[in-house]
């Protein structure tokens, strides 16, 4: 991935063994037994420029799906736009750039997960504390963590615990009670944390799959309407404490009076077992510079973050809307979210501290569908047969739930994102001011590499050419399986090198 930079001495970089480094053998003469991958990984180690092919794929060398690119790449002075250098791609390694694959999903990709979640981390926790262009005065801001989740469509088997948090049998029931379909609505079982009925419905047939694929489908729209209630409840509180609006000029030259305070989050929505998304985020509150809007300012006095709780608390038990009607739910599904919300203060004292927070919000936005046991990509007509099943599993029924709804032309985001559940949301957003963006977090990791010495960076003259490709769509994924094998394996060794160093220089500090 694009944060494996294999450096060092060749000898020590890569590992000595069957397939890797024969020096003593050539391509035509392959040990006894080597087939497949062995024998593709062997014909490459023994090429004559190995080393310039290793060291050419070193971006996606942990990428497990790789972009492969053919085309021409410019060097353009920047300030006369005067050519300076042409290289085709033609004249590398395999004729192509390879470029990891970017995707979030630890189950797609681990490589490029692990990057996206190192960015989310630092990305969130910068919201919390500053820093990468954030004044660290956000830290003395009132912050909440706040989970919201989705009602329920009918009883699923769970992990529940007591006060004590010693696990508890999953749905009790003194007597026994069944469901219209003959099925028993208690169980006294105690699952376990891998237990695969985790998630799946009591009765499939009595549990609502049409109506949690649309609030899957509505949950963006529920959030953007919760911030909205939270922006008013807010205002109403500042003229309660006799904070007045404040006067700011427009680029027309206009004056309008804005509000002296505003809602920075930065929100990630999981996939529960169940097959529904649920939200964690954190509400960061600020104040408003009329003279700067970009400035991030701690909000006037009076405010706390117990007027944020309250705040949430408000809005969340308040906000809802109908659908639009479908032949199959004629007054439409009323959308809301569930009973169970959760709002914590985020302090550094505290048990919710802002390192925590990070970590959890960074480890859930690199998951998705998996966790309920579906993992495909987009579907169409062709491949829709293979996955929905209206009297299948649990998952099965979602996915038909999707299609079957998305047949009506005001309905077809459904079958759009029928591969997610019917959630077409991005499963990590912020506010415009809440953080940085992972694009700056991108380009700093590319300006570290290009500068080889990362301290240095601030003092570096400004950049003077840019790079311009003429770039083209080749393929996906390594040539052989024996080029993965090389890759993977060379990346995972640097990985392991840079671990080590860390940890030694923590232990010498």
């Amino acid at each position: 991935m694009s944060a494996d930079r294999t450096t060092g001495v060749p000898d020590q970089a890569y590992p000595s063994g069957p397939g890797l480094r024969p020096h003593h053998l050539t391509p035509t003469d392959p040990p006894a037994g080597f087939v497949g991958r062995d024998h593709a990984a062997f014909l490459r180690a023994t090429g004559p420029d190995y080393f310039g092919w290793l060291h050419h794929v070193t971006a996606a060398a942990g990428c497990s799906h790789p972009i492969r690119l053919a085309g021409e790449v410019a060097t353009v002075d920047k300030a006369t736009g005067q050519l300076l250098a042409m290289v085709a791609t033609a004249d590398l390694p395999d004729g192509e750039i390879y470029k990891p694959c970017g995707n979030r999903r630890h189950a797609v990709c681990p490589s490029c997960a692990h990057t996206y979640q190192r960015d989310a981390y630092q990305l969130v926790r910068a919201g919390l504390v500053g820093g990468k262009g954030i004044p660290p005065t956000v830290a003395a801001h009132p912050a909440v963590f706040v989970t919201l989740t989705a009602p329920s469509f009918g009883p699923v088997h769970t992990r529940r615990t007591n006060q004590h948090g010693n696990p508890i049998p999953c749905r009790p029931r003194r007597q026994a009670v069944h469901c219209p379909h003959d099925l028993p609505t208690a169980c006294h079982r105690i699952h376990a944390e891998d237990d695969p009925a985790l998630g799946v419905p009591l009765c499939l047939d009595c549990y609502d799959h049409h109506a949690q694929v649309v609030w899957n489908t509505t949950a963006p729209e529920l959030w953007r309407r919760t911030t909205i209630a939270l922006n008013r409840h807010l205002r109403a509180r500042a003229r309660t404490l006799g904070i007045a609006w404040m006067e700011q000029a427009t680029a027309s030259g206009k004056v309008r009076r804005v509000p002296p305070i505003k809602l920075s989050f930065g929100k990630v929505a999981e996939m529960q077992r169940r097959g529904v998304v649920h939200y964690h985020a954190i509400v960061r509150l600020d104040g408003i510079d009329p003279t700067d809007p970009t400035a991030v300012i701690p909000p006037p006095d009076g405010f706390d973050v117990d007027d944020l709780a309250a705040a949430v608390t408000h809005a969340v038990t308040t906000v809802g809307f109908t659908t639009a009607p479908h032949p199959i739910q004629a007054a439409g599904w009323r959308i809301g979210w569930g009973e169970q919300v959760d709002t914590r203060p985020v302090n550094a004292d505290g048990d919710i501290t802002d390192g925590k927070v990070a970590g959890y919000l960074a480890k859930y936005a690199t998951k998705s569908t998996e966790t309920t046991g579906h993992v495909s990509r987009r579907l169409d007509n062709d491949t829709i047969d293979l996955y929905a099943d209206h009297q299948g599993t649990h998952p099965e029924r979602l996915i038909d739930a999707c299609w079957t709804l998305g047949a009506h032309r005001d309905w077809q985001r459904l079958r759009r994102w029928t591969h997610m559940l019917g959630f077409g949301g991005h499963f990590l957003t912020k506010s415009r001011r809440y953080s940085v963006t992972f694009r700056l977090l991108r380009d700093a990791r590319v300006i570290w590499r290009r500068t080889e010495t990362g301290h240095e960076q601030a003092h570096q003259p400004e950049e003077t050419t840019v790079i311009v490709g003429l770039l083209s769509y080749a393929g996906s994924g390594w040539r052989t399986t024996g080029d993965a094998l090389l890759a993977n394996t060379a990346a995972a060794l640097a990985r392991e090198r840079r671990q080590i160093a860390r940890e030694e220089t923590l232990a010498a500090a």
